[in-house]
């Protein structure tokens, strides 16, 4: 079967432009790529779970902020890798240094026996749709697109 992820796209406006929060995995496998690796907030989720309910979950795991608000729910997308994410977009400007977000641990280096701990989510940063169509995992930039082509 397969996975299926729901995350929340905060956007705000900056001197009338639009920008999306986005956020870059965390892990060395990520450290050293930019382009096409970042991501809307999200996470996977169980089939007894409710979508809505597990992004709002996921945003606050990966960022630390509470979702409240006006949502807008955006059409789910299918990734490269056959997962679908269900997304919600949501106007919120916060402050993208303070994110904070949970932690994994795993095997590093592969084959050492050692376990490292990692963030899920390294940085969080404020783009506006050019830039973030460089940044973000090509098949989530539809999100962006149709968040666009209802908000301006």
């Amino acid at each position: 079967m397969a996975k299926k992820s729901a995350g929340i796209l905060l956007y705000r406006f900056r001197n009338t432009m639009l920008e999306v929060l986005l956020v870059h995995p965390g892990g060395p496998f990520w450290a050293k790529k930019d382009y096409q690796a970042w991501s809307i907030p999200k996470g996977e989720f169980a089939d007894s779970e409710d979508a809505f309910e597990a992004a709002k979950r996921e945003l606050e795991e990966e960022t630390g902020i509470k979702a409240s608000g006006k949502f807008i729910a955006l059409t789910p997308i299918v990734q490269k890798s056959g997962k679908t994410v269900y997304a919600w977009a949501l106007e919120k400007d916060i402050d993208h240094v303070v994110v904070s977000s949970n932690h994994f641990s795993m095997e590093w280096p592969p084959g050492s026996g050692i376990r490292a701990e990692f963030p899920e989510v390294d940085k969080a940063s404020w783009f506006g749709i050019t830039e973030a169509k460089n940044k973000i995992v090509a098949a989530q930039f539809s999100l962006i697109e149709e968040l666009a082509n209802k908000i301006l």
